[in-house]
């Protein structure tokens, strides 16, 4: 299997336009007897890099924030967005990047995500283009995703869906990209808008309610 040279870090990412279903049966098929993480991502071009964002975002789709792991997971989400922008692959760490798979134990693994996408393909299809065809447009759903992983980092720390507003909003958008479907990133324009909305209610609220304390106390 041919794969860009994993020393290069400003290696172009793949075409997309193929669904992942069958990016992963076709990656299956043929599979050497080992390879890294890095040339598996190089191999499904954006589609493994948004495919591993999506993966990040299950923490944090219930109410209760995750303590300690969003600024992580968010910071990695952003980094996925830089690279989504500008169309190369992002700097993620070396140790995960560098970790050998064999041909064993990944093949039955992606064809049971094959699986799993070919029905998320029948949720999700080509739908709305304009806001999913084309470089610009890509760029910019890339710097959204980017974004989002920025809002999972804020510091709002049990706040409850302080983490799942931003986390829905980044699995829309790896969605969109990957499917192609411009509802998934309607939604998760939504999303976005709905979390700064709850965040600068938060920060309102912090702000009156520190005046109020200060209040009382100056009295």
């Amino acid at each position: 299997m041919s794969t860009p040279s994993s020393s290069s870090p400003s290696a172009q990412f793949s075409d997309t336009q193929t669904q992942l279903s069958a990016t992963l049966r076709s990656l299956a098929a043929r599979l050497p007897e080992s390879l890294t993480v890095r040339e598996l991502m190089q191999s499904c071009g954006e589609q493994g890099l948004l495919l591993f964002c999506c993966i990040l975002t299950f923490p944090f789709l219930l109410p209760v924030s995750v303590p300690g792991v969003s600024t992580v997971f968010g910071a990695l989400i952003v980094l996925i967005g830089v690279g989504v922008t500008f169309n190369r692959v992002p700097w993620l760490p070396r140790k995960l990047m560098d970790r050998k798979l064999a041909r064993a134990s990944l093949q039955p693994a992606l064809e049971k995500g094959a699986d799993v996408f070919t029905k998320v393909d029948r949720l999700s299809k080509p739908r709305l283009l304009a806001l999913t065809h084309g470089a610009s447009t890509n760029r910019f759903n890339g710097f959204m995703l980017f974004v989002a992983g920025v809002l999972l980092m804020a510091p709002f720390g049990l706040v409850p869906f302080s983490n799942t507003l931003p986390a829905l909003a980044a699995l829309f958008f790896a969605i969109g990209i990957l499917q192609r479907d411009g509802y998934a990133i309607l939604a998760g324009h939504g999303m976005t808008l709905g979390t700064i909305g709850y965040f600068g209610a938060l920060i309102f609220g912090a702000i009156q309610g520190g005046r109020g304390l200060a209040s009382l106390i100056g009295r």
